[in-house]
């Protein structure tokens, strides 16, 4: 095993090499590959039990995982924020018992063979989670563990110092550029919450059902609800829609 220190001093070289005095988060997600020789990688923002979006992926398959656990609630990046530890699944194929039913099939047929997933925190702050996935079975070496952990520590203090300079309430521009927070997801959540008397989180709960029931995609069903063309009705719980 390579030591603690000297393994953060290569990845941090690996992220502002080449002579770089900056970089941004789509850089994070590279090195993340880099350092670990996964396939894919992600980074899933997270607040108070919720999902915000993507932060960053590398790749279509990477950025599928993402949309996948933001739409269904659960994948690698969702458990481990919310136990707060590591989370792996070395074979989505071969498993007897599968851990998510609705993420599984579509990552497979993406071509996911193995996810895992790592908590971003810095001490008692939980920012959300590193997603890495390999197209091929296996759990990962000693080294690639210890190569993710530090990542994820590294990508976590990046988060704190690049929002550090933000106005109050607001998201840095680099945290920005090139991510996915579903902001339409946001505002219907809101809106469902209002027409149901919920919780802003149990209404995603709802869109992500009725989205999962119907076969169709979170945001287009978010999306409807905005547009006024989708409504949930308070008295029976059902969705009307509206011409």
């Amino acid at each position: 095993m390579v030591p603690g220190g000297a393994r953060r001093e290569r990845i941090l070289g690996l992220l502002v090499g080449r002579g770089q005095r900056a970089f941004g988060t789509k850089r994070l997600c590279e090195v993340c590959v880099e350092a670990t020789s996964m396939s894919g990688a992600g980074i899933m923002l997270m607040s108070v039990d919720t999902p915000q979006g993507s932060l960053c992926t590398t790749n279509d398959v990477s950025d599928l995982i993402e949309q996948l656990q933001y739409s269904l609630g659960e994948g690698p990046c969702v458990d481990a924020y919310h136990q707060d530890q590591p989370v792996s699944e070395p074979d989505l194929v071969g498993t007897s018992t599968p851990r998510w039913l609705a993420f599984s099939p579509p990552a497979v047929e993406a071509g996911v063979r193995a996810v895992f997933g790592f908590p971003l925190q810095v001490g008692a702050v939980r920012l959300g989670a590193l997603n890495l996935y390999r197209d091929r079975p296996g759990p990962l070496s000693d080294d690639q563990h210890a190569d993710a952990l530090v990542m994820a520590g590294i990508a976590a203090q990046a988060i704190l110092v690049l929002q550090a300079n933000a106005p109050p309430e607001m998201l840095a521009a680099e945290l920005g550029e090139g991510a996915d927070f579903h902001y339409v997801v946001h505002q219907a959540s809101g809106m469902v919450a209002v027409q149901l008397g919920v919780s802003v989180r149990d209404a995603l709960v709802r869109l992500r059902a009725y989205a999962f029931g119907n076969g169709r995609p979170l945001t287009e069903v978010a999306k409807d609800v905005v547009a006024g063309e989708l409504r949930f009705d308070a008295d029976s719980g059902e969705k009307d829609s509206v011409p």
